[in-house]
Protein backbone atom coordinates (compact mmCIF):
# COMPACT_ATOMS: atom_id res chain seq x y z
CA UNK A 1 0.00 0.00 0.00
CA UNK A 2 1.38 3.64 -1.36
CA UNK A 3 1.81 5.80 1.75
CA UNK A 4 0.12 9.02 1.70
CA UNK A 5 1.12 11.78 3.07
CA UNK A 6 -1.47 15.26 3.33
CA UNK A 7 0.80 18.04 2.54
CA UNK A 8 1.66 21.04 1.12
CA UNK A 9 4.73 22.73 -0.68
CA UNK A 10 4.71 26.01 1.61
CA UNK A 11 5.08 24.28 5.00
CA UNK A 12 8.25 23.27 5.70
CA UNK A 13 7.72 21.12 8.14
CA UNK A 14 6.02 19.10 5.98
CA UNK A 15 8.98 19.46 3.82
CA UNK A 16 11.10 17.19 5.99
CA UNK A 17 8.62 14.57 5.77
CA UNK A 18 8.40 14.48 2.38
CA UNK A 19 12.16 14.41 1.97
CA UNK A 20 12.31 11.53 4.20
CA UNK A 21 10.22 9.96 2.17
CA UNK A 22 11.67 10.28 -1.05
CA UNK A 23 15.19 9.87 -0.24
CA UNK A 24 14.28 6.39 1.82
CA UNK A 25 12.74 5.12 -1.66
CA UNK A 26 9.40 4.42 0.12
CA UNK A 27 6.54 4.20 -2.15
CA UNK A 28 4.31 7.58 -1.17
CA UNK A 29 2.08 9.80 -2.99
CA UNK A 30 1.26 13.71 -1.70
CA UNK A 31 -2.14 14.73 -0.71
CA UNK A 32 -2.60 18.35 -1.16
CA UNK A 33 -3.75 20.41 2.08
CA UNK A 34 -5.28 23.86 1.12
CA UNK A 35 -4.25 25.23 4.57
CA UNK A 36 -4.50 28.79 3.05
CA UNK A 37 -8.20 28.09 2.18
CA UNK A 38 -9.32 26.69 5.47
CA UNK A 39 -8.50 22.66 5.01
CA UNK A 40 -6.26 22.09 7.72
CA UNK A 41 -9.17 23.62 10.01
CA UNK A 42 -11.92 21.44 8.87
CA UNK A 43 -13.83 19.13 10.86
CA UNK A 44 -13.26 16.54 8.13
CA UNK A 45 -9.14 17.04 8.41
CA UNK A 46 -9.46 17.38 12.47
CA UNK A 47 -10.65 13.48 12.47
CA UNK A 48 -7.02 13.00 10.99
CA UNK A 49 -5.23 15.43 13.00
CA UNK A 50 -6.75 17.05 15.86
CA UNK A 51 -3.92 19.71 15.99
CA UNK A 52 -5.01 20.97 12.39
CA UNK A 53 -1.54 20.74 11.17
CA UNK A 54 0.67 19.40 8.43
CA UNK A 55 2.34 16.71 7.68
CA UNK A 56 -0.03 13.98 8.06
CA UNK A 57 1.49 10.28 7.57
CA UNK A 58 -1.14 7.63 6.51
CA UNK A 59 0.26 4.07 6.15
CA UNK A 60 -2.55 1.37 6.12
CA UNK A 61 -4.07 1.31 9.77
CA UNK A 62 -0.92 3.84 10.99
CA UNK A 63 -1.44 7.62 10.76
CA UNK A 64 1.19 10.07 12.23
CA UNK A 65 1.79 13.70 12.87
CA UNK A 66 4.74 15.72 13.84
CA UNK A 67 7.54 15.81 10.90
CA UNK A 68 9.87 14.39 13.56
CA UNK A 69 7.52 11.53 14.23
CA UNK A 70 7.45 10.80 10.54
CA UNK A 71 11.16 10.42 10.36
CA UNK A 72 11.08 7.91 13.26
CA UNK A 73 8.78 6.05 11.56
CA UNK A 74 10.67 5.88 8.10
CA UNK A 75 13.43 5.47 10.29
CA UNK A 76 11.95 1.96 11.84
CA UNK A 77 10.73 0.94 8.61
CA UNK A 78 13.78 1.21 5.92
CA UNK A 79 16.58 1.73 9.04
CA UNK A 80 18.01 4.87 6.94
CA UNK A 81 18.46 8.27 8.54
CA UNK A 82 18.88 7.35 12.55
CA UNK A 83 22.27 7.37 13.01
CA UNK A 84 24.25 3.66 12.50
CA UNK A 85 25.29 3.56 16.67
CA UNK A 86 22.81 4.57 20.29
CA UNK A 87 25.56 7.57 19.96
CA UNK A 88 24.47 8.56 16.95
CA UNK A 89 21.11 7.98 17.38
CA UNK A 90 21.06 9.73 20.59
CA UNK A 91 23.01 12.94 18.88
CA UNK A 92 20.47 12.85 15.67
CA UNK A 93 17.78 13.27 17.74
CA UNK A 94 19.26 16.14 20.51
CA UNK A 95 19.64 17.95 16.98
CA UNK A 96 15.84 17.13 15.74
CA UNK A 97 14.50 18.66 18.94
CA UNK A 98 16.94 21.68 18.59
CA UNK A 99 15.71 22.39 15.17
CA UNK A 100 11.97 22.30 16.05
CA UNK A 101 13.27 24.86 19.47
CA UNK A 102 15.50 26.66 17.81
CA UNK A 103 15.51 26.69 14.34
CA UNK A 104 12.58 25.69 12.10
CA UNK A 105 9.74 27.07 14.89
CA UNK A 106 11.51 30.29 14.20
CA UNK A 107 12.07 30.41 10.53
CA UNK A 108 8.63 29.19 9.94
CA UNK A 109 7.01 31.71 12.21
CA UNK A 110 9.23 34.80 10.29
CA UNK A 111 8.93 33.68 6.51
CA UNK A 112 4.65 33.54 7.44
CA UNK A 113 4.76 37.06 9.25
CA UNK A 114 7.07 38.27 6.59
CA UNK A 115 5.59 36.67 3.18
CA UNK A 116 2.08 35.62 3.83
CA UNK A 117 0.38 38.18 5.52
CA UNK A 118 -1.25 41.86 4.41
CA UNK A 119 2.44 44.32 4.56
CA UNK A 120 0.21 46.58 7.03
CA UNK A 121 -0.34 43.09 9.38
CA UNK A 122 3.22 42.53 9.80
CA UNK A 123 4.59 43.30 13.20
CA UNK A 124 8.12 44.95 12.55
CA UNK A 125 9.25 44.14 16.30
CA UNK A 126 8.65 40.54 16.70
CA UNK A 127 10.09 39.97 12.98
CA UNK A 128 13.05 41.83 13.97
CA UNK A 129 13.58 39.90 17.45
CA UNK A 130 12.63 36.75 16.33
CA UNK A 131 15.23 37.25 13.02
CA UNK A 132 18.11 37.90 15.94
CA UNK A 133 17.27 34.66 17.34
CA UNK A 134 17.14 32.81 14.01
CA UNK A 135 20.98 34.29 13.76
CA UNK A 136 22.20 33.30 16.99
CA UNK A 137 20.52 29.52 15.34
CA UNK A 138 22.93 29.59 11.92
CA UNK A 139 25.30 30.90 13.87
CA UNK A 140 25.35 27.23 16.13
CA UNK A 141 24.75 25.18 12.84
CA UNK A 142 27.55 26.66 10.94
CA UNK A 143 29.98 26.46 13.85
CA UNK A 144 28.81 22.82 14.14
CA UNK A 145 29.21 21.94 10.36
CA UNK A 146 32.80 23.43 10.37
CA UNK A 147 34.89 20.69 8.90
CA UNK A 148 31.71 18.45 8.65
CA UNK A 149 29.70 17.30 5.58
CA UNK A 150 26.89 16.13 7.54
CA UNK A 151 25.48 17.04 11.28
CA UNK A 152 25.70 13.36 12.73
CA UNK A 153 28.42 10.70 11.32
CA UNK A 154 28.94 10.20 8.10
CA UNK A 155 25.89 10.24 5.99
CA UNK A 156 22.57 12.24 5.91
CA UNK A 157 20.69 11.56 9.50
CA UNK A 158 17.03 13.00 10.08
CA UNK A 159 19.36 15.64 12.02
CA UNK A 160 20.09 17.02 8.48
CA UNK A 161 16.14 16.69 7.14
CA UNK A 162 14.86 18.20 10.08
CA UNK A 163 17.87 21.42 9.90
CA UNK A 164 16.95 21.95 6.47
CA UNK A 165 13.22 21.69 6.29
CA UNK A 166 13.00 25.83 5.63
CA UNK A 167 16.21 26.99 4.71
CA UNK A 168 15.79 26.19 0.74
CA UNK A 169 12.89 28.29 0.47
CA UNK A 170 13.38 31.15 -1.34
CA UNK A 171 11.01 33.80 0.49
CA UNK A 172 12.87 36.78 2.72
CA UNK A 173 12.61 35.55 6.35
CA UNK A 174 16.27 36.54 6.99
CA UNK A 175 18.49 33.85 5.53
CA UNK A 176 21.15 34.42 3.06
CA UNK A 177 23.16 31.00 2.16
CA UNK A 178 26.25 33.21 1.31
CA UNK A 179 26.37 34.82 4.94
CA UNK A 180 26.83 31.07 6.22
CA UNK A 181 29.75 29.32 4.57
CA UNK A 182 29.36 25.85 6.04
CA UNK A 183 25.90 25.88 5.74
CA UNK A 184 25.99 26.50 2.05
CA UNK A 185 28.32 23.91 1.26
CA UNK A 186 25.90 21.33 3.98
CA UNK A 187 22.87 22.40 1.68
CA UNK A 188 24.64 22.16 -1.30
CA UNK A 189 25.67 18.52 -0.28
CA UNK A 190 22.03 17.69 0.65
CA UNK A 191 20.83 19.46 -2.84
CA UNK A 192 23.25 16.45 -4.75
CA UNK A 193 21.87 13.91 -3.24
CA UNK A 194 20.17 11.74 -5.79
CA UNK A 195 16.58 12.16 -5.44
CA UNK A 196 17.03 15.69 -3.69
CA UNK A 197 13.90 18.08 -4.65
CA UNK A 198 12.88 21.28 -3.95
CA UNK A 199 10.08 21.78 -2.14
CA UNK A 200 8.12 23.24 -4.52
CA UNK A 201 9.32 20.50 -6.84
CA UNK A 202 8.30 17.90 -3.88
CA UNK A 203 4.79 18.65 -2.65
CA UNK A 204 1.99 20.44 -4.76
CA UNK A 205 0.89 23.82 -3.45
CA UNK A 206 3.43 27.14 -3.80
CA UNK A 207 2.97 30.99 -3.15
CA UNK A 208 2.15 31.15 -7.42
CA UNK A 209 -0.69 29.04 -7.39
CA UNK A 210 -2.14 31.99 -5.15
CA UNK A 211 -1.05 34.80 -6.89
Amino acid sequence: MTIELYCMGESGNAYKAALALELSGMEWTPVYVDFFGGAARSDEFRQLNVMGEVPVLVDGDTTLTQSGVIQMYITEKTGRFGGSTPEEQREVMRWVFWDNHKLSSQAGMVRFLMNFLPENKRPAEVIGFSQARLKAAYAVLDTHLKGREWIVGDAITNADLSCCGYLFYPEPFGFDRKDWPNIDRWLSNIENIPGWKHPYDLMPGSPADRA
